[in-house]
C-alpha cells in the first residue's frame, strides 16, 4: 500500500475572521473568545468547521432564546413625595438611620422588614448625599425604650436630641414597611422621612406603594434592573425584576431616594 506524506494544513483563517465577527458580542466569546479562536486557527480547515458548526448550534439557541424584551408602557414615577427645598441645607452633613418599623401582627411585614432593612442602608449610601450611621434595634432599645419607631407617633420629648448625643447626626431617617408581598406579582410600601435634629422639622418624606402588577411600575423595575445589571440580556433582566424580591425592593428604594433634595 502507497503511503502518502502527512501534509500540515493551513490555518483555518477565514473561518476564525468569519466566526470572530460572528462571535463578538456573545457570551462565549466575552468569556473565551480567545481559547476559542485559538484553537480555530491551529487546526485544519476540516476539524474548524466542525467545531464551528457545533458552536453555531448552540449560539443559535441563545441568540433566539434571549432577545432584548421590548416595554411600551410609560415607567412609573413616585409622586407622593413632600420637600421643604430643593437642596439638603449644608449642615446636613450625617443621618441616622433607625431600624425599619412595621406591623409585626402581620406575617409577611415583619418578615419584610429584616429582609430590606440592610437594602435600605445600602441604597442610601448609593445616594452620596450625606453618611449613613445605622442605629441597632438593639442601640435603639438602649436609648428609647423600643427597638423601633416610625415618624407619625408621639415621639419622647428628647427623642432626636438623643441620637444627636450619641451618634453626632444631623437628621434622622425613619423608615416604615407597610407592605411586602415576595411571590409575584411583588409588592412593597415605603413610608419614608428625614427629619432636621436641631430644627424638628421635615426635610422629605414619602408614601408610596410599589405593586409589579401594575404596567408602569413592571416597566419602571425592568427598566432599573437593565441599568443596573447592563451584562444581563432583557429578558433576564426581566425576569429579576418579576422574581426576585431583593431587586424589586432595591429598584423601589431607589426610585424613592431619586427624590430626596439636591446635594
Amino acid at each position: 500500500m502507497k503511503e502518502f506524506p502527512m501534509t500540515k494544513f493551513a490555518p483555518a483563517a477565514p473561518i476564525a475572521a468569519y466566526w470572530s465577527l460572528k462571535l463578538r458580542n456573545s457570551f462565549a466569546v466575552r468569556h473565551y473568545g480567545s481559547v476559542i479562536l485559538g484553537i480555530v486557527r491551529q487546526t485544519s480547515p476540516l476539524a474548524a468547521a466542525t467545531l464551528l458548526a457545533v458552536l453555531q448550534t448552540l449560539l443559535a439557541g441563545c441568540e433566539t432564546a434571549t432577545p432584548i424584551v421590548a416595554d411600551f408602557s410609560p415607567p412609573y414615577h413616585p409622586d407622593n413625595v413632600f420637600l421643604t427645598g430643593t437642596k439638603l441645607r449644608g449642615d446636613v452633613k450625617r443621618v441616622a438611620v433607625l431600624p425599619a418599623a412595621c406591623d409585626v401582627r402581620q406575617t409577611d411585614l415583619g418578615a419584610g422588614c429584616d429582609a430590606l432593612q440592610p437594602i435600605l442602608a445600602s441604597e442610601l449610601v448609593k445616594t452620596k448625599k450625606f453618611e449613613v450611621v445605622v442605629v441597632s434595634p438593639e442601640e435603639l432599645w438602649r436609648l428609647t425604650g423600643r427597638t423601633d419607631w416610625t415618624a407619625d407617633e408621639v415621639l419622647p420629648a428628647d427623642f432626636l436630641s438623643a441620637l444627636k448625643k450619641e451618634y453626632g447626626c444631623d437628621a434622622v431617617f425613619f423608615c416604615e414597611v407597610t407592605e411586602f408581598r415576595a411571590y409575584p406579582p411583588l409588592s412593597v410600601g415605603w413610608r419614608l422621612k428625614l427629619v432636621d435634629v436641631s430644627r424638628k422639622e421635615t426635610i422629605w418624606s414619602s408614601d408610596e406603594i410599589f405593586d409589579s402588577g401594575k404596567p408602569p411600575v413592571m416597566a419602571a423595575a425592568r427598566h432599573y434592573q437593565q441599568a443596573e445589571e447592563w451584562q444581563l440580556n432583557g429578558e433576564t433582566a426581566a425576569w429579576l425584576a418579576m422574581n426576585s424580591p431583593r431587586q424589586f425592593a432595591q429598584y423601589s428604594l431607589a426610585s424613592l431616594l431619586y427624590t430626596l433634595p439636591a446635594r
